[in-house]
């Protein structure tokens, strides 16, 4: 018997693969040393914190619920999920449905006083804080901190003098204005703002060639505010760093990490973390089209009161570091899950959905999850229930095995790569009968009609589905009717990004009834 459960226990379950089992990517290579990124998946716009000799991150989640991820590492270079902040996006109604590239963009994380807590920006609604006392939850409730379109980026700075602040950019798209960084006097308790406007304290439309200034996070050291912040897109840009003797400015620039000769594009937006024996390292995201915003470590030398981050090529600016060796020596391997075998009371922390989830959507139990069909319109760009997870390496092999023999007609379900483009393989019912489909839909977002690629009747309602991801998204689907020989089906689909995301890829179930059952979702190199 199947048993409905409350999904995503926010427990400090350390759900990690090591190297004992094979995962996709690994950047812990064994040797004391490390290689980038650090994190091969979508953990966009990344802010990291060092407490207590450990190393916790956060990263922007879009429309996808729960919402910002809490990853967990011994030494930078080996991260575990742990769990998300943000059960269901506010406001709820808003969320039920899928916002995308809306919702929870670049948060900050920090600790201060006893508690975790993050600053994160929906760029419709405002600023919100929450905090916690174990990283892993539970979170408070997000309280609306500022109110209003526009404002993106915040970090706080709390200063020796017990004052504190906050910092933000602008999202054009909202504000009608950006590339200005704003700081506001707060409540030291972040309950509220203490002025209406703030003053701007960085204007890159008056540095030479500065364009879409975002991105801030704000520290002090030996005497000096900084401002580390992004300039130049997200593709093509690099990584300031601003300075003053006065919170309020002027602030001198300089651009500390750049690509250089080397294969990393737009090299920024991160986070400063300082370990307990005093050395200093930058943790930045890489924006790679379909596999989203992957993450990269590097080291960083201070001179003359100036950072220099990744290999030193003389000159200001560093170029990211392709190896190097790990901020702290030894350990276990580790990377985010991927793989459920379904077997647990709880769906895995590397699931979320495409919009705020019912518990109604799903069940588990006897090693099975069973996804009850929900209704869609034209195609699945604005279906909530889409079960997904981030794509976890270049190169990898997803295989999942379906039974659709609760799926009533005109039910659809199986095995998804989802963005602007989609294609799924999976089951489709007509007429009392199975047959095995590979569908594509091209500019989702424009509500095209979806397309049979590629189809057969199955002699059974049990069918086992692959698909094999290469270079470039490059995405080739195959099926099974024993779980031992694969039969290649259709021609190969490219994975395409989606808003401010990468691809995705997972499950679903779509219809006007029934349901279908997954044994396991496996992934491997």
């Amino acid at each position: 018997m199947l048993v409905r459960y409350l999904p995503f226990v926010f427990a400090a379950t350390l759900a990690a693969c090591t190297t004992t089992t094979p995962v996709a990517w690994s950047p812990d290579l064994g040797n004391g040393e490390y290689q980038n990124p650090v994190l091969h998946a979508d953990y966009s716009d990344p802010d990291a914190i060092q407490v207590g000799g450990k190393y916790y991150l956060v990263s922007s989640s879009f429309n996808n619920a729960p919402g910002l991820p809490l990853l967990q590492s011994p030494d930078m270079v080996n991260w575990t999920l742990v769990g998300h902040a943000l059960p269901q996006q506010v406001p709820a109604d808003v969320f039920a449905k899928p916002q995308h590239g809306k919702g929870v963009w670049a948060p900050c994380l920090r600790y201060h006083d006893g508690k975790f807590w993050i600053f994160y920006p929906d760029p419709d609604y405002g600023i919100y804080v929450m905090t916690a006392r174990d990283f892993a939850g539970p979170w408070s409730e997000p309280h609306l901190l500022a109110a209003g379109k526009g404002l993106i980026d915040p970090t706080p700075l709390w200063d020796d003098d017990g004052q504190a602040y906050l910092l933000h950019a602008w999202a054009k798209s909202r504000a009608g204005f950006a590339n200005v960084l704003t700081l506001r006097r707060m409540a030291p308790d972040a309950s509220r703002l203490l002025d209406d406007a703030g003053k701007v304290i960085i204007d890159g439309n008056k540095l030479p060639k500065y364009t879409t200034l975002e991105g801030p996070k704000f520290y002090k050291r030996d005497g000096y505010y900084y401002v580390f912040a992004p300039a130049g897109g997200v593709e093509t840009g690099w990584q300031s760093v601003f300075r003053s003797r006065s919170i309020d400015g002027p602030y001198e620039d300089r651009i500390v990490l750049a690509q250089g000769r080397s294969a990393v594009n737009g090299p920024h937006q991160g986070a400063w973390v300082r370990t307990p024996q005093g050395e200093d390292w930058f943790l930045h995201f890489q924006d790679k089209r379909a596999y989203g915003r992957v993450v990269h470590l590097q080291p960083v030398v201070w001179r003359d009161g100036w950072p220099l981050i990744g290999e030193d090529i003389g000159g200001a600016a560093g170029q990211p570091v392709a190896r190097y060796r790990k901020p702290v020596a030894g350990g276990a391997p580790a990377v985010p899950a991927t793989s459920d075998e379904f077997d647990d009371p709880s769906l895995g922390l590397q699931w979320q959905w495409n919009a705020n989830w019912q518990p109604s959507w799903y069940a588990l139990g006897e090693g099975r999850l069973r996804l009850f069909a929900q209704t869609r319109a034209t195609n699945l760009w604005d279906v909530p229930s889409l079960l997904l997870q981030k794509l976890p390496a270049e190169t990898f092999t997803v295989t999942t095995k379906v039974d659709a023999s609760g799926q009533t007609d005109g039910g659809v379900a199986g095995l998804l790569m989802y963005g602007f483009d989609y294609a799924w393989l999976g089951t489709r019912r007509s007429d009392g009968k199975t047959q095995l489909a590979l569908v594509s839909c091209y500019k989702a977002e424009t509500n095209c009609h979806e397309q049979q690629e590629a189809g057969v009747e199955l002699p059974s309602p049990q069918v086992w589905l692959r698909m094999r991801v290469v270079a470039g998204g490059v995405t080739n689907f195959s099926y099974s009717l024993d779980g031992e020989k694969y039969t290649p089906i259709g021609a190969q689909f490219t994975a395409r990004m989606g808003r401010w995301v990468g691809a995705q890829m997972g499950l679903f179930s779509a219809g006007s009834g029934g349901h279908v059952d997954v044994d396991y979702f496996r992934v491997t190199p």
